[in-house]
């Protein structure tokens, strides 16, 4: 009876670990899952302002049907996160990484590891004057 009992403690301690192995998997997926659905969203919201910037006129602070002068809104409440061309928020950083004045291209890299394991997840999206051109999920 002591090998039966000694049996079915190695066998449960075996499933109890399976069982947290998946667990540990499923969650790390599901937070690569979220911090890549968040940085889209974050570069949507930008995507809309800038979108914003270029139909307002110059008299308003726009950019008078041009994205040229589009500078990164605040995200975040850190003054120090923020410059002209890049900010900082909880999901991830995000950059202009060209503009034409007729297209804006924005990059926001998230702070989850993405897919491949490495390196952090990476969205770039090309925003034109009347929606979003392309949205590249690199990771």
């Amino acid at each position: 009876m002591g090998q039966q009992q000694l049996l079915l403690i190695v066998l449960g301690v075996i499933i109890v670990g399976i069982a947290v192995v998946v667990g540990i998997n499923v969650f790390t997926a599901s937070s690569t899952s979220s911090n890549r659905d968040a940085v889209i969203s974050d570069l949507t919201n930008i995507a809309s302002m800038a979108q914003t910037f270029y139909r307002k006129p110059t008299a308003l602070a726009g950019g008078n049907n041009s994205f040229t002068g589009f500078t990164m809104p605040a995200l975040s409440a850190t003054a120090a996160d923020n410059t002209a061309t890049a900010t900082k928020t909880p999901n991830g950083s995000y950059t202009i990484t060209a503009n034409t004045g007729a297209s804006v291209t924005l990059e926001g890299v998230g702070t989850q590891i993405g897919n491949n394991g490495t390196a952090n997840v990476k969205v770039t999206m090309v925003v034109g004057p009347n929606a979003i051109t392309s949205t590249t999920v690199n990771n």
